[in-house]
């Protein structure tokens, strides 16, 4: 996963947790913070939590549902073990084994365990449910200074960004899921259709983006400029529109590449050209 972007901290019950984003709409939190309300040693209590069974079937499904290249075999393998005495789970491994997104470790002045914001609640409540609710005070304080800040541009093509992912994939869910898959044959499905835009509008796979690039972190739409976010966004609206009406893979990528190529002319033609890649 990228490195992300220092947004602010939450203070709750005098413990600053950290709080990260990278896209503006993926927020994630501090688990080594919020452990140290438990311990001076978090990362014991982050792996005694992680090889809890309840905690591995929630991040599990989490995965499933966010996470088109989880691979859900290997999560069986923890699972599985999850309970017994022996069995110990780190983040790291998790993240290496699973191909997860919903933790990442950050190394450097910021370094820690991090959790997407819907993980580190439920990290939260297992810590001390009363702890968890002073964090989500002070998140929503946080959330209310934020919005105090930004334009009303921003915060629509935020929410418009986040309203095309949820119909894209809610596309994928209704037309091309039969019932019959396996986790994994779903997994790969939503992938399939993921890099249908990612071809469509950077010219290449997420795959051969990494085989091209092993020195980078993240994925190919880390490195995107805003110009081409704002187009994806369209492209996720416009390709769950053609698959609902059964147009094959093949022929929505053609018309896809099309009108991007217009969309990113037409942007270009405004001036938007300009804006600097994001970091």
């Amino acid at each position: 996963m990228a490195d992300k972007k220092i947004k602010g901290s939450l203070h709750a019950k005098g413990i600053e947790i950290g709080i990260y984003t990278e896209d503006f709409q993926n927020e994630f939190i501090s688990l080594t913070d919020i452990a140290r309300y438990k311990s001076d040693d978090p990362t014991a209590v982050i792996a005694n939590w992680m090889r809890n069974r309840d905690t591995l079937e929630f991040l599990g499904l989490w995965e499933s549902m966010h996470n088109p290249d989880f691979k859900p075999l290997e999560f069986e393998g923890f699972r599985n073990k999850s309970g017994a005495n022996a069995f110990t789970l780190s983040p790291q491994k998790w993240i290496d084994s699973v191909n997860a997104i919903g933790i990442s470790s950050k190394s450097g002045r910021y370094g820690g365990t991090y959790a997407h914001s819907d993980i580190a609640f439920e990290f939260a409540s297992w810590i001390s449910a009363e702890f968890k609710l002073y964090i989500i005070k002070d998140y929503k304080r946080l959330k209310t200074d934020e919005n105090s800040r930004l334009s009303l541009n921003w915060n629509l093509n935020r929410e418009i960004s986040k309203l095309n992912y949820r119909i894209h994939t809610d596309a994928i869910k209704d037309n091309l899921i039969l019932p019959d898959l396996t986790s994994g044959q779903v997994s790969l499905k939503y992938a399939s259709e993921a890099d249908v835009l990612n071809v469509a509008l950077f010219g290449i796979t997420a795959k051969e983006w990494r085989e091209e690039n092993p020195e980078k972190s993240g994925n190919i739409r880390d490195y995107a400029n805003l110009n081409q976010l704002l187009v994806l966004a369209n492209m996720e609206s416009y390709n769950a529109i053609l698959i609902k009406r059964g147009i094959p893979q093949s022929e929505r990528l053609i018309e896809l590449r099309k009108s991007v190529m217009q969309q990113l002319k037409a942007i270009e033609k405004l001036g938007i050209v300009k804006i600097k890649k994001l970091e």
